[in-house]
């Protein structure tokens, strides 16, 4: 599945699975994915020691497998968030919660190279240098690139009606471990309060037609969470995956 198709069933309506990965850059695990197991993947480089650039061997390995490969940035400044999306299928951006920096952050995914004054006077006025740059940058340039915001705050829900609204956002991605924190309820992904939210932030996003879902690290997490109308399905990641399948099969050896 490339960006363009991952792209197509957000739009259709459909649920797409995907897990982060954080420590596997050598290329050749990709051969490890079981066919039909993955729509996408996101690297990050978030709480290790690596930077995006050395993900792009894994990322065109993807490719190949016609696996979409987004990256999440470490900052929210819309000039990485063009970085990014040079060499990567889109950019996931952590702790979006205002509506005038969202819209800056979405610009720098899918209006490149649109910069300066001209970009400005888009986010203002809407009014684009000509049709044919408004058609370069939105329809083919960026056309396959995903941007898709982080909802990890109380106020990022609060104005969510609004982020729904910008364009180029193609889905809202929970952090489940800054929004409880955010509550007050600190990695209690079970609490009532968070699966409130995370039922708000669902439907908001399904009123704009827009996929929304949550990192978990338990399938059963995960299940409650499409039973409420997720579609954007984030599992674990590659070295969670790993040692979870070692623990368990060890341990029963172990216990004979």
């Amino acid at each position: 599945m490339n960006a363009r198709t991952l792209k197509d069933k957000l739009l259709r309506g459909d649920t797409v699975y995907g897990t982060m990965i954080q420590h596997a850059t050598n290329p050749g695990i990709v051969d490890l994915i079981p066919p039909n197991s993955l729509d996408f993947v996101i690297c990050t480089a978030e709480h290790n020691a690596l930077d995006l650039a050395d993900f792009l061997p894994l990322r065109y390995a993807l490719a190949a497998k016609g696996i979409a490969c987004l990256a999440r940035t470490h900052s929210r400044e819309p000039d990485d968030v063009s970085k990014v999306c040079d060499s990567f299928d889109g950019v996931v951006v952590p702790y979006v919660e205002d509506v005038e920096h969202a819209k800056r952050l979405a610009a720098a995914a899918v209006y490149r190279p649109l910069k300066g004054v001209a970009l400005e006077r888009v986010l203002k006025e809407n009014k684009w240098p000509s049709e044919k740059t408004k058609k370069y940058c939105f329809e083919e340039r960026c056309a396959d690139t995903l941007f898709i915001p982080m909802i990890e705050s109380v106020q990022a829900v609060e104005n969510l009606e609004a982020i729904c609204s910008i364009p180029g956002v193609n889905a809202l991605f929970v952090g489940p471990n800054d929004m409880t924190t955010n509550m007050g309820i600190p990695n209690e992904y079970d609490h009532p309060d968070f699966i409130k939210i995370m039922q708000r932030i669902i439907d908001t996003g399904a009123r704009h037609h827009i996929a929304a879902g949550s990192w978990f690290g338990k399938v059963e997490q995960q299940q409650r969470t499409l039973k409420q109308g997720a579609r954007l399905v984030v599992y674990a990641s590659e070295s969670a995956m790993m040692h979870d399948a070692m623990a368990e099969a060890f341990g029963k050896m172990r216990r004979g």
